[in-house]
């Protein structure tokens, strides 16, 4: 035990350094270098910029999106102070246009922000009504007034073209 030094960290001689890099194929290298790897990354971020190069051109120039307006009711045949039932933006998603007793306008996602439940137009006290668990909100601003709702109604901008009333976005807002 005397003379033997630890021998783990010295080499024996050129035969292990043989040992290290034989399971590396020489082919296998050539193709998987970083050169390789820049050419591929630059190559396709070259072409995904290109691919936006369409969109880019229609903002800059203002071409608007296809207008997604949908009809809700003819004006005349919602009086003041009475609401109608439609779905938007999907046809899962109802909602409620409300002509309110001074003639002004307002649509609201009609699903309580609370449970979910159905939220009816109250006209006697103008005022927006969850009957669940008595959810209030402001009819103006679809902000809850009472009741366990936290969050507003999501509002629904609406628009009269030709005595036809449309539904054309919609406004989730929060604070």
């Amino acid at each position: 035990m005397g003379n033997k030094k630890n021998v783990r960290n010295q080499r024996e001689g050129k035969d292990e350094l043989v040992q290290l890099v034989s399971n590396v194929n020489r082919a296998d290298d050539v193709d998987l270098n970083r050169r390789a790897f820049i050419k591929a990354t630059a190559g396709m971020s070259i072409a995904l910029g290109l691919a936006t190069i369409p969109f880019s051109i229609r903002a800059a120039i203002g071409m608007e999106e296809d207008d997604d307006a949908k009809e809700i009711i003819a004006l005349d045949e919602l009086p003041r102070g009475k609401s109608a039932t439609f779905y938007y933006p999907e046809e899962s998603d109802p909602a409620l246009l409300i002509h309110t007793k001074s003639g002004e306008l307002l649509a609201y996602n009609s699903a309580c922000t609370h449970l979910m439940c159905p939220v009816f137009y109250e006209s006697e006290k103008e005022e927006l009504v969850c009957p669940c668990h008595k959810g209030y909100f402001d009819l103006k601003s679809g902000h809850p007034t009472a009741g366990p709702p936290q969050r507003e109604l999501p509002r629904i901008d609406v628009e009269v073209r030709n005595g036809v009333v449309y539904a054309v976005g919609r406004q989730v807002r929060h604070g």
